[in-house]
C-alpha cells in the first residue's frame, strides 16, 4: 500500500504555482468565442492553439454526480436538449450537443486533454462541490487549478473539502471587504487579506458601481493578492486595465486580448500547451 504525505499549505506570502507565469495572465473565458461553442473541447483547442495557457470554465454535476464543464443550470440555452443538469443522469446529458454539434466535456477530460494548461473553475452549484474536489484529487491538479464562485457558501464548502492546498479566488463578501478597505485610505501595516484566496476576480463594475480602480488594485497587491478582471473584449478597456496594473484579464474575444498583449510585448502564452501527449 502506497502512503502519501498529506498536502500542506504554502508558506505565507509564497506565490501559488497557479500564478507562476510571467506577465499579465490571459484567460480564455469558457474557451473563448472564435466560432466554436462555449465550453466545448473545440473552443479550448482554439485557445490553446493561439497560445493560451490559462483556460476558464464552469462546473455542474449531473443527478448521478458526473462533473461537467458547463456554465448554465439548464441545457436549454446552448444545447439541442432541455432540462436541469442536476436533475438529469449523465446517460441523458451525454447525448446533448452544444450548438447542436459539440458534446459537453467532463472536467477531467479537459484536465487530461491539456496537461500544460491551468484552469480557472467557477463552481456553479452545490452538488458540484464534492465531485470537483474529488476530480482535483484524482488528477493531482492542485497546482494548476484555481476555484472561484459567486456564492460564499459554495466557496467555503470547496475550501473545507479540499483543504489549504487548493487555490481559490475571493468570494463575494471577501471582495466587498477588500473594496471597502481600498476606499478607507492607506492600508494599516500588518493587516491580513480578507480571505484565504490568492486573487480577486472581479468585473470592472457591479450594478453600476465601480469595483476596479487603482486604489483597489494597490490594496490587493499590498495584501499579496492578484487582481483578475472579467469579461473584457474591448481593446481600449484592456489597455486601460493593464495600465492600472491588473494582473490578469478574462476575455471571450481571445484574439483581441492576444493582440493587445502582443503589441505591448506582454504576450507570454505557451505553445507547449498542446492537447494530450501525442506527437
Amino acid at each position: 500500500m502506497i502512503m502519501r504525505r498529506p498536502r500542506q499549505a504554502l508558506p505565507e506570502n509564497a506565490m501559488h504555482p497557479f500564478l507562476d507565469h510571467p506577465g499579465p495572465l490571459a484567460f480564455a473565458h469558457r474557451g473563448g468565442a472564435l466560432g466554436a461553442p462555449e465550453n466545448s473541447l473545440a473552443a479550448f483547442e482554439q485557445a490553446v492553439a493561439l497560445g493560451y495557457r490559462y483556460l476558464e470554465t464552469d462546473v455542474h454535476a449531473t443527478a448521478d454526480g458526473v462533473l461537467l464543464a458547463f456554465h448554465d443550470h439548464r441545457l436549454d440555452r446552448v444545447t439541442d436538449r432541455g432540462g436541469a443538469v442536476a436533475e438529469l443522469p449523465w446517460s441523458t446529458v451525454r447525448e446533448a450537443r452544444i450548438g447542436g454539434t459539440e458534446p459537453i466535456p467532463l472536467l477531467e477530460e479537459l484536465l487530461a486533454a491539456f496537461p500544460e494548461a491551468r484552469f480557472n473553475i467557477d463552481v456553479k452549484a452545490a452538488p458540484a462541490v464534492r465531485p470537483l474536489v474529488e476530480a482535483i484529487r484524482r488528477t493531482d491538479s492542485w497546482d494548476r487549478v484555481c476555484v472561484g464562485g459567486f456564492s460564499d457558501t459554495r466557496l467555503a464548502a470547496v475550501r473545507a473539502a479540499a483543504g489549504p492546498r487548493l487555490a481559490t479566488s475571493l468570494g463575494p463578501r471577501e471582495v466587498l471587504r477588500l473594496r471597502l478597505r481600498s476606499l478607507a485610505g492607506p492600508l494599516v501595516p500588518g493587516r491580513r487579506p480578507p480571505g484565504p484566496g490568492i486573487c480577486a476576480q472581479v468585473p470592472e463594475r457591479h450594478r453600476g458601481v465601480r469595483v476596479v480602480d487603482r486604489s483597489f488594485i494597490r490594496t490587493a497587491h499590498r495584501l499579496g493578492l492578484q487582481v483578475h478582471v472579467w469579461t473584457v473584449d474591448d481593446p481600449v478597456r484592456i489597455g486601460a486595465l493593464l495600465d492600472m496594473g491588473v494582473d490578469g484579464i478574462m476575455a471571450d474575444r481571445i484574439d483581441v486580448l492576444h493582440d493587445v498583449l502582443a503589441e505591448r510585448g506582454h504576450w507570454t502564452g505557451s505553445d507547449r500547451a498542446t492537447t494530450t501527449g501525442e506527437d
